[in-house]
């Protein structure tokens, strides 16, 4: 099984664990390397992002664990850079001015209006429905075309590692409002993963959704996986875990979904690079 985990949160965003926890819970299990990614802070009030006078706390904390640990497991610093156009840091100067190993890139809240934002994340599908009807006038095509318009500025304007559960829209879908195979979709999925290419991206499988129950697949679905495959795009397991004992979480599952897909490798953050990891 993998033994690494890039995409970890704490309690420094909306995690439920203290990052010592976590790394102890990660040597426990055998992990060889661990990263840090909490979400990055947004200008405005809310429940899930570190808080701006805990961003250097929050560093301190998971560089003395890091040379706490150094014998046991190599730990990196990162953050999940939350995009939102026009409002938040531009993701390179927060790498270069808070020394980050790496940055993943995702976008939970949908529009450029911080009075406006639909948020397609979080454990309630009142607010996914809330927001669609609130803000697209429940024209489910209108918000999940911007959602991955979203993702797409995001991949074409800000440096970064590793793209973030890219189809995350559909979670809490559930099959409601559109349907995976709906060809418009399918293009909008396509056109995203072609920019991944270009850009030269890691796309991340995320296992939360199947052990939160609030998907059915991965992110992204494993049909893509072999599409992804004959692109020659690199991926990442990530259990997106918010727990310490979420670490690894699906990692097999997941694994055999990429093998039976064609993919005989991940990649692992060490030392500045990346490198492949067999699978």
């Amino acid at each position: 099984m993998q033994l690494f985990n890039l995409h970890t949160h704490s309690i420094f965003s909306d995690g439920k664990s203290t990052p010592e926890d976590v790394v102890l819970e990660a040597i426990n299990q055998g992990l060889k390397v661990l990263g840090f990614s909490d979400h990055s802070p947004v200008p405005f009030e809310n429940s899930f992002a570190i808080k701006n006078n805990e961003v250097n706390n929050y560093i301190t904390t998971i560089k003395s664990l890091k040379e706490k640990y150094k014998d046991q497991i190599d730990i990196y610093c990162s953050m999940e850079m939350d995009f939102i156009p026009g409002i938040v840091k531009d993701f390179k100067k927060t790498k270069e001015e808070l020394n980050l190993d790496y940055m993943i890139g995702s976008v939970h809240l949908v529009g450029n209006n911080i009075d406006r934002l639909w948020f397609i994340d979080g454990s309630k599908v009142e607010t996914y429905d809330e927001g669609l009807f609130n803000y697209y006038d429940g024209d489910i095509k209108k918000g999940v075309r911007a959602f991955f318009h979203q993702y797409n500025e995001m991949i074409e304007t800000e440096e970064f590692d590793i793209v973030g559960h890219f189809d995350k829209i559909k979670m809490h879908n559930r099959g409601r409002y559109f349907s995976e195979n709906d060809k418009w979709y399918r293009d909008y999925l396509m056109e995203t993963l072609t920019l991944i290419k270009e850009k030269s991206l890691i796309v991340e499988v995320n296992t939360r959704g199947i052990y939160k129950k609030r998907s059915d697949d991965f992110y992204p679905s494993a049909w893509l996986f072999p599409i992804m495959r004959e692109m020659n795009i690199p991926v990442v397991i990530s259990s997106d875990s918010h727990r310490a004992e979420e670490l690894t979480l699906c990692f097999k599952e997941a694994e055999e979904a990429l093998r039976a897909s064609g993919y005989k490798e991940t990649v692992c953050y060490a030392d500045g690079a990346y490198k492949s990891v067999a699978l």
